[in-house]
């Protein structure tokens, strides 16, 4: 099974420019023409463009070098030298590239190929240095050299829609329930060990991505449990669903656990538009289920109550997508 890669470290070296060539034309009766040394060619560039077909970043080899090709070198009868091959580094949409002092490069929210760095410039040929007062140049120039870069890839996830759960509370299999999605499903906590996505059709005119997200603990945000690893694949969705386990002894501190979390990751998911799910309803009491939805919606909230093992309350949770998604576009 391919491993999940979300972040990593590379380094980038573009193209070096080919040296100049010093070159004299020489024919029959003709031993020593004029200079016709020429041009070295440009080193290729390096480019990052995002493929919607690629997942994740287990492609690319932490710390390795990806080179573009060097320029070659000049030749006589004023041939330049060929251009180095330019380098694309295709990554997820969705991958941040930020350079070694944490600077944000480019967000590869499309398609676009984006220059990362530009190959050097190759070296002139003696035929380029032939003057009136310098008729047999004896030297050329060396093509320039490019330095070496280090950049981050870190992918955040573009998503319509995340699932966010505290461990086990059944978001593989809500997201299985809804799309064609087949993720890893376990009675046990952190059976989802990277995000996981699907597509959602919330009407017959209407699709969406939605993303799984592995299972959130209190102290997530700083480092707990699966720490913050993939609490950064939530912060591009348009509406978060909270899916909590409603045989857990008190729903309402898991909601509040799990929204501390986001806000201490970045106060700025509290203010996105939200639903919240009760799963595993067909495991409890119905009186137990009411008092709940009660609760609940004396908090000014408005709960979803459904089985996603048995597809109940599914219809219901996808027109209350259907209209939240309305609401923000």
């Amino acid at each position: 099974m391919q491993k999940f890669v979300d972040e990593l470290s590379v380094r980038l070296k573009a193209g070096n420019g080919g040296a100049g060539a010093v070159s004299f034309r020489t024919e029959k009766f003709i031993p020593m023409g004029g200079p016709d040394g020429g041009d070295g060619g440009k080193g290729g560039d390096i480019y990052v463009v995002a493929d919607p077909r690629i997942i994740n970043l287990s492609h690319f080899h932490s710390n390795r070098l990806y080179a573009a090709k060097n320029g070659s070198q000049g030749m006589g009868r004023n041939r330049n030298g060929k251009n180095g091959d330019d380098l694309f580094l295709k990554v997820p949409i969705g991958t941040s590239i930020y350079d070694e002092h944490g600077n944000l490069l480019v967000d590869c929210i499309n398609e676009e190929p984006y220059l990362l760095s530009e190959g050097a410039r190759g070296g002139r040929g003696n035929a380029f240095f032939k003057s009136s007062t310098m008729q047999a140049p004896q030297f050329a120039q060396p093509g320039e050299q490019t330095e070496e870069l280090q950049i981050t890839l870190s992918l955040k996830m573009i998503a319509d829609i995340g699932l966010v759960g505290l461990p086990n509370a059944g978001k593989s299999t809500l997201l299985k329930a809804l799309t064609h999605a087949a993720p890893k499903i376990g009675n046990y906590p952190f059976t989802t060990l990277s995000p996981n996505l699907g597509t959602l059709e919330v009407s017959p005119a209407k699709t969406c991505v939605i993303a799984d997200i592995p299972g959130i603990i209190e102290g997530a945000s700083k480092g707990h449990g699966l720490g913050i690893s993939f609490l950064k694949h939530i912060e591009r969705v348009q509406l978060i669903l909270f899916v909590l386990d409603v045989t857990m002894a008190d729903v309402e501190a898991e909601l509040a656990i799990l929204r501390k979390e986001l806000e201490s990751y970045n106060p700025a998911l509290n203010e996105r538009p939200f639903l919240i799910v009760f799963n595993k309803c067909d495991l409890i009491d119905p009186e137990f289920e009411k008092e709940w939805l009660d609760h609940f919606r004396k908090l000014n909230l408005d709960p979803i109550a459904i089985s996603a093992s048995q597809r109940r309350g599914l219809k219901e949770l996808l027109e209350a997508i259907d209209r939240a998604l309305q609401s923000v576009d």
